[in-house]
């Protein structure tokens, strides 16, 4: 029992371990990322300037909500960042490891693999939504947001249920720099562009080929924004959120699982291939 016990806490120090050395990391490159929340700050106000000049497209057409489309635009591109910056800090996690020498060592340590990639899923979830909320404060005072007839808990659940998948899928794109030293971070941007185009980040689904809208179907994304959105648009509360919520963690009790079966795989072969070293 008392081993058991040892065992556990030492898993437990190293899943804080990764998600503190991963703060390390972020505080050694502290000026890339002021230039990335800059980039997210601009992506974000961006997107609100665009809801405001649709209003000279709109013309007189009273049936043109130009609040709501802002508010919709807005919210797609705020939670488009999280989503995206948390998936895409699993995978740039290995890529700093080969670039910094460290990787092997990594690997070799006496820690289970899913404690050292559930950690850098920890520092990443919880940068990301400093990050968002910073970007949602300076957002909410510059188009003078309205929220007041959103339901914030029922938000906050599917928020809090889309963490699950999105565990799953910052796994398995870490595994992309695994099985490619040299191509692997370009093969998560494309990722990352083809999720973006598919789940519904700018625009519903309906608008796009049917072959899309499948795919769009099978991303946790595309249902973690539209619950959000339909909590913080039209109030829908946390019991009209439970299909929702339902829908994303059953996807995250597949994805985790097999993302860690992926990585256990792409790492025995990076191993065997010589592949964890800088120059690959």
């Amino acid at each position: 029992m008392s081993i058991g016990v040892g065992i556990r806490h030492t898993e437990l120090n190293a899943l804080y371990g990764f998600a503190e050395r991963q703060l390390h990391v972020v505080k050694r490159y502290w000026l890339w990322e002021v230039v990335w929340l800059f980039y997210s700050l601009v992506s974000v106000l961006s997107i609100g300037f665009l809801a405001s000049g649709l209003g000279s497209l709109g013309g007189q057409n009273a049936s043109f909500d130009l609040r709501k489309a802002q508010l919709y635009l807005l919210i797609g591109a705020l939670l488009w960042g999280y989503l995206s910056l948390v998936f895409m800090e699993a995978a740039y996690a290995i890529a700093w490891e080969r670039w910094e020498g460290t990787i092997e060592y990594t690997f070799m340590a006496p820690v289970r693999r899913v404690t050292h990639l559930f950690g850098i899923c920890l520092f990443a979830i919880g940068y990301g939504l400093i990050r968002t909320f910073v970007v949602l404060l300076i957002a909410a005072f510059m188009f003078n947001l309205d929220f007041s007839h959103a339901d914030i808990p029922g938000a906050l659940a599917v928020l809090a249920a889309s963490t699950v998948p999105l565990i799953g899928l910052s796994i398995l794109t870490a595994v992309l720099p695994l099985l490619s030293p040299q191509k692997g971070e370009q093969m998560s941007v494309a990722l990352q562009g083809f999720l973006l185009l598919v789940s519904g980040v700018y625009y519903p689904l309906t608008v796009l080929p049917v072959p899309m809208q499948v795919a769009g179907a099978a991303s946790p994304l595309t249902y973690a924004l539209s619950g959000i959105r339909r909590s913080l648009l039209d109030g829908a509360r946390l019991p009209d959120q439970l299909p929702t919520i339902g829908i994303l963690l059953a996807m995250g009790a597949v994805m985790i699982p097999l993302s860690i079966l992926v990585f256990g795989w792409a790492e025995n072969r990076a191993k065997r291939l010589g592949l964890l070293k800088r120059s690959g």
